[in-house]
């Protein structure tokens, strides 16, 4: 987590922005005199508003931060309405899950619209909102929302770059064969068996076991990465909880102390979300005990409950998307990975138009993409390439693969960094170079192209000592490692990375 790359230090500004606007949104609420409920209220839907909207562009952000409130005070209502009804309770939940995930089709609003909603019902439970209370929670999430709009979008505005959505284009399926109308089905059928064991375990605090399903299922998009998911979250809440025992119930709700670490777990969220689910559940459930502590209720029995609760959650993803409609890794892990591909050939052609004198190409937001492509291209691979697989073959040309596209990027960086350059001159040579990678990412996403299956370079190319350029050897690099990806993306079916 500490050694990931971090370009343009994007996850240190984003983690800082975060605590900024949501410090704010709190003080909002505690200055407007606001009850502890409807402040920590305030200061989850501020989290959420800086989390989960990930529009491609500012202004769509804007729109869809605008709409959070759509989404989410009917279901707060709702929520507040039906506390002390069980069965409407469960039902409406149930149907709030249903809809939050399916809601994902539509990109990514649908998918941030769909979180706000059920962690509205969510927040309820954990607060044990009831309707006389509905008027300051309304007034403290549109106090939250303007925080982080504020921070966002006028006092600490960031390039946002938009990470792809789970399921990545081109994947076909209508109906049921879609997989957001499969992952909707299954993760009610797994938060319905959730709700009814964690009710069993305790009446007050089963929607731990729900929220649980809910956040394995969240910006995943096969069996694998729900499992592996599944995994990580449970390793991330018993490191989470050990933590809490040591640090939440010696502090005893005291504020000023634990408003501080608050703000630490809060920049760890936000700060290891991209690289660790693991880091980022450590840093949620010290929160979560924080938060506990502050309301008064923290011991360390409801500190096993949260595990067992957990587990329970991970339990029911896990035979969720195994027996209700399940959908495969391997069609998921070849659209990424293609589409990792035509990124290096986008930002290698945009960088020769630069170099070429081009006022207008630029191929810095390709590589921006790439990066983010790279990071969907692991999460996909993570079952393969889990410790606990027990496909070694598969693993090791997983791990080859990831090796490849890293060293890919590396080249890409390098190239948009020579390309950048105002005294980089142009040089007849790149054209024909640029021609001869595009030709090996067409000779990779194409079934049948022939490739070379020495993984040398091709006929004629300028080797990178006589090249005289440093794009030349970017390219020459960039060609070399993408006829070695050949050999393990076109291994025999039977045994094949992609159909893993």
């Amino acid at each position: 987590m500490f050694v990931a790359p971090d370009p343009g230090r994007m996850r240190l500004r984003n983690a800082l922005r975060a605590v900024i606007g949501i410090g704010l949104a709190v003080a909002s609420a505690e200055l407007a005199g606001l009850s502890l409920t409807a402040s920590i209220t305030g200061g989850l839907a501020a989290l959420l508003a800086l989390f989960t909207v990930l529009d491609a562009t500012v202004r769509a952000q804007r729109v869809t931060t605008a709409l959070l409130p759509l989404a989410g005070f009917p279901v707060l209502a709702l929520a507040t309405t039906l506390h002390g009804i069980t069965l409407a309770r469960d039902a409406a939940f149930l149907l709030v899950v249903l809809a939050g995930v399916y809601a994902r089709r539509w990109g990514p609003r649908g998918h941030a619209l769909g979180v706000f909603a059920f962690m509205s019902f969510f927040t309820t439970q954990f607060l044990h909102a009831v309707p006389a209370q509905l008027p300051e929670l309304f007034t403290a999430v549109g106090l939250a929302l303007l925080s982080a709009g504020a921070v966002r979008f006028v006092l600490w505005p960031i390039e946002r770059r938009t990470p792809p959505p789970p399921t990545p284009p081109g994947l076909p399926g209508t109906g049921f064969a879609r997989t957001t109308t499969r992952q909707a089905l299954q993760a009610t059928a797994a938060c319905a068996v959730a709700l009814s064991v964690g009710q069993v375990l305790s009446e007050d605090r089963w929607y731990w076991a729900v929220g649980t399903v809910w956040w394995i299922f969240v910006n995943t998009a096969s069996r694998g990465e729900t499992l592996v998911r599944g995994f990580r979250r449970v390793l991330g809440t018993v490191i989470g909880i050990g933590v809490g025992l040591l640090v939440a119930i010696p502090l005893d709700g005291a504020p000023a102390p634990t408003a501080a670490l608050v703000a630490v777990c809060v920049f760890g969220i936000f700060y290891t979300a991209p690289v660790s689910y693991s880091w980022m559940m450590f840093a949620v459930t010290v929160m979560a005990g924080l938060l506990y502590g502050l309301l008064g209720v923290l011991d360390p029995g409801l500190l096993v409950l949260r595990f067992q609760e957990t587990a329970v959650g991970a339990v029911c993803a896990a035979l969720a998307v195994i027996l209700v409609l399940p959908v495969t890794t391997h069609a998921t892990n070849d659209a990424w990975i293609q589409r990792a591909l035509l990124c290096v050939r986008t930002c290698t052609a945009e960088a020769a138009a630069r170099l070429a004198g081009s006022p207008v190409a630029d191929p810095a937001p390709h590589a921006a993409e790439l990066e983010l492509l790279l990071g969907r291209v692991r999460l996909s691979l993570a079952p393969l390439v889990h410790p606990l697989s027990p496909y070694a073959a598969r693993k090791a040309r997983a791990r080859h693969v990831l090796s490849l596209l890293d060293e890919c990027a590396v080249e890409v960086r390098g190239l948009v960094t020579v390309a950048a350059d105002p005294d980089a001159g142009h040089d007849a040579r790149l054209a024909a170079a640029c021609r001869r990678v595009e030709t090996a990412v067409e000779a990779l996403i194409s079934p049948g192209t022939p490739a070379d299956a020495d993984g040398r370079p091709a006929a004629g190319l300028i080797p990178e000592q006589r090249a005289g350029e440093h794009a030349l050897a970017h390219l020459h690099g960039l060609e070399r490692l993408l006829t070695q990806l050949d050999a393990p993306l076109r291994t025999p079916a039977r045994g094949s990375l992609v159909s893993a």
